[in-house]
């Protein structure tokens, strides 16, 4: 019996679309405008997830000797910034609203720059989805803000019970997700051996060089840096599983979703270190 892994990758979306209805039962209006109300910290998030990281993909597949199927990966995964699925309270951090803010503004902004990203970088890389900047946008549009909103409105209408509905969609989701990447991974395994070694050395550079830019970006605030970094480097996997899902054949999907694992294992140390790094800087406080 033949699965397909573009089924998979539809359940995949739907989970993404539940948890970022949860992530809304658990915000604000104030937690989403936190990073509006301070324009120069806006602008260096926004430069970190939306310019710099994508240059660094970019120029990872021009000059990295992987394969066309990969460089595909590098693209959607750089420009799918964000990182809605990275849980608040598990985060070494105390300033929410600024997590948020930042997962809500990518999302928005994705809108627009998803499209125009997919146009300017596939020009340089020669390695665009074939889909039109209209599908991307109604996707994106549907999955993304459609359900943010009627979570925040769940939250002002019905603040106690959103709370406990977050909580149970949010840890669900997250093991689903988690199960359904990794059978995803275990099912392409073939392409990905294909592909070679060199993959997961893109894919786990690419995490390194973002969590990088990220830190540097970010501050002065040491936990806005923590978070920004986390932010950079496990960008907006619902918007790569969108745009995966567009691509025809299974090879992008699998190699997106292998930069979930590849990003997860190159992200332990440096996530280790800024908890070790915040844990000290209260304790002297």
């Amino acid at each position: 019996m033949n699965f397909d892994p573009a089924l998979l990758l539809r359940l995949l979306q739907l989970c993404v679309t539940a948890l970022i209805l949860a992530i809304g039962m658990q915000s604000t209006v104030d937690d989403l405008t936190y990073l509006w109300r301070r324009p120069r910290m806006l602008l260096k998030s926004m430069a970190a997830m939306y310019v710099l990281v994508p240059l660094a993909a970019v120029g990872l597949a021009r000059l990295l000797p992987v394969p066309f199927g990969l460089k595909v990966a590098i693209v959607v995964v750089a420009i799918s910034a964000g990182a809605p699925l990275v849980p608040r309270k598990l985060m070494p951090l105390s300033n929410d609203a600024y997590v948020f803010s930042v997962i809500a503004t990518s999302s928005l902004l994705a809108i627009v720059t998803v499209p125009l990203s997919l146009m300017a970088i596939g020009t340089l890389s020669g390695a665009t989805p074939e889909i039109t900047p209209g599908e991307v946008a109604r996707l994106l549009g549907k999955a993304f803000l459609l359900p943010l909103a009627v979570g925040m409105g769940i939250r002002a209408l019905v603040p106690g019970l959103s709370e406990t509905l977050a909580d149970i969609l949010l840890k669900s989701g997250g093991i689903i997700l988690t199960l359904g990447g990794l059978v995803l991974l275990v099912l392409g395994w073939p392409l990905l051996r294909e592909a070679g070694w060199i993959s997961i050395l893109a894919l786990g550079l690419l995490t390194g060089v973002a969590l990088a830019i990220g830190h540097l970006m970010g501050g002065p605030d040491p936990e806005d840096r923590t978070a920004l970094a986390i932010a950079c480097a496990t960008r907006h996997l619902g918007i790569a599983v969108l745009v995966a899902a567009a691509v025809p054949g299974q090879r992008t999907g699998v190699l997106v979703m292998s930069y979930l694992v590849a990003s997860l294992l190159a992200s332990i140390p440096y996530v280790q270190w800024r908890k070790r790094y915040h844990t000290a800087a209260r304790a002297r406080g």
